[in-house]
C-alpha cells in the first residue's frame, strides 16, 4: 500500500502527464499539418515539433518511471534501468536544448544587433536552424549513451524505502552510479541554461533601450514593441523558472531512490518535476499567435457541437 502522500503526487502527475500530451501534442499536430499545407515551415515552427515531441516522450518515460518505482516489483529494475535512464536522459537533454535554440532565435529576430558577426548570424539564422537541431541530437546522445555502461548494483531499493539487500559493497556501487547520472544530467544541463540566461539577460537590456531610444515615435508603436519584449521576456523567464524547479526536483529524486524514507519529499518533487513539460507546452500556445489563433478556433469547434 503506497503512503497517501505518494497517492495523491502520483494522481497531481497524471493529470500532469495528460495537459502534457495534450498540449505537446496539439502544438505538434498543428505545425505538422501547416507544414504540409503550405510545403514549408518556417525556423520558429520547426524548432517547436522538435520541442513539441520530445516532450511528448519526455512525459512517456515520467510515466514509466512513476511504474518503474512504485508499481513494478524493484528487482526488475535493474534490467531496464540502463535503457531507461538513457532515453530519459536523452529527451530531457534535447528538450532542454531545443527550448534554449527557441528563445536563441526570438532573441535575434527581436534584439536590434549592430556587431557585424551578430549580424551575419542574425541573415543566417534560419539555415543554421537544422544543424543546430541535429547538433542538439549529437551532443544529447553524448550525455546520455554513456548510461548504457554504466553497470548499476543489484543493490535496489524502492523510493518507499523497501530494500531486498543489504550490502556495503553494492551500496558502494550503487552510488557510483548515481554520481555518474548526476555528472552526465549536470554536463548536459549546464551549457542550454547558460545560454538560456544569456538570452533573457539580452531581451531585458533590449527591452530597456526601446524604452529609452524610442520616446519619439508613436505610442502605438512603442507599445507594440514593448509588448514583443515583455511577451518573449516572460516565455524565456517563466521557462527558466519552471525548468530550474524541475531541475532541482529531479536531482532530488535521483538521490531519493535508494534507501528514502522523506516520503514528502519525493511525492513533492514528482509534482514539481511533472509541472515543466506540461506547463510550458501551454505556455507556447498562450505566446504564439499562431497556436493561440488555432487553439480558439478548436475550442469554438468543440463548442459549437
Amino acid at each position: 500500500m503506497l503512503p497517501p502522500p505518494l497517492i495523491v503526487s502520483i494522481s497531481i502527475v497524471a493529470i500532469e502527464v495528460l495537459v502534457g500530451f495534450i498540449g505537446n501534442g496539439f502544438i505538434t499536430t498543428v505545425n505538422i499539418i501547416n507544414w504540409i499545407k503550405t510545403k514549408k515551415t518556417s525556423s520558429a515552427d520547426m524548432i517547436l515539433i522538435f520541442l513539441s515531441t520530445s516532450r511528448f516522450i519526455l512525459q512517456a518515460t515520467v510515466l514509466m518511471h512513476i511504474y518503474s518505482l512504485y508499481f513494478a516489483d524493484v528487482l526488475k529494475l535493474a534490467s531496464v534501468y540502463k535503457d531507461f535512464g538513457a532515453v530519459w536522459m536523452f529527451v530531457n537533454h534535447s528538450s532542454l536544448w531545443f527550448s534554449t535554440w527557441l528563445y536563441v532565435l526570438y532573441c535575434v529576430k527581436i534584439i536590434n544587433i549592430t556587431h557585424r558577426l551578430l549580424l551575419q548570424v542574425k541573415r543566417r539564422i534560419a539555415g543554421m536552424v537544422p544543424w543546430l537541431l541535429l547538433g542538439s541530437l549529437v551532443i544529447s546522445s553524448m550525455t546520455s549513451l554513456p548510461l548504457l555502461w554504466i553497470t548499476p548494483s543489484t543493490y535496489l531499493c524502492s523510493s518507499a524505502g523497501n530494500c531486498r539487500e543489504n550490502s556495503t559493497a553494492h551500496i558502494m556501487d550503487w552510488d557510483s552510479s548515481y554520481l555518474c547520472l548526476l555528472l552526465l544530467y549536470f554536463v548536459g544541463c549546464f551549457f542550454p541554461l547558460v545560454l538560456s540566461v544569456v538570452t533573457s539577460a539580452l531581451l531585458i537590456t533590449s527591452l530597456w533601450k526601446h524604452r529609452k531610444t524610442m520616446q519619439c515615435y508613436a505610442n502605438t508603436f512603442r507599445d507594440a514593441m514593448v509588448d514583443v519584449h515583455l511577451t518573449a521576456i516572460k516565455s524565456i523567464i517563466s521557462f527558466l523558472i519552471l525548468y530550474l524547479s524541475s531541475f532541482v526536483a529531479q536531482i532530488l529524486l535521483i538521490l531519493s531512490t535508494s534507501q528514502s524514507k522523506d516520503v514528502v519529499k519525493i511525492a513533492v518533487s514528482l509534482v514539481v518535476a511533472g509541472a515543466y513539460p506540461s506547463m510550458h507546452s501551454i505556455i507556447l500556445i498562450i505566446v504564439n499567435s499562431k497556436l493561440k489563433l488555432a487553439f480558439r478556433k478548436l475550442f469554438l469547434h468543440f463548442k459549437c457541437h
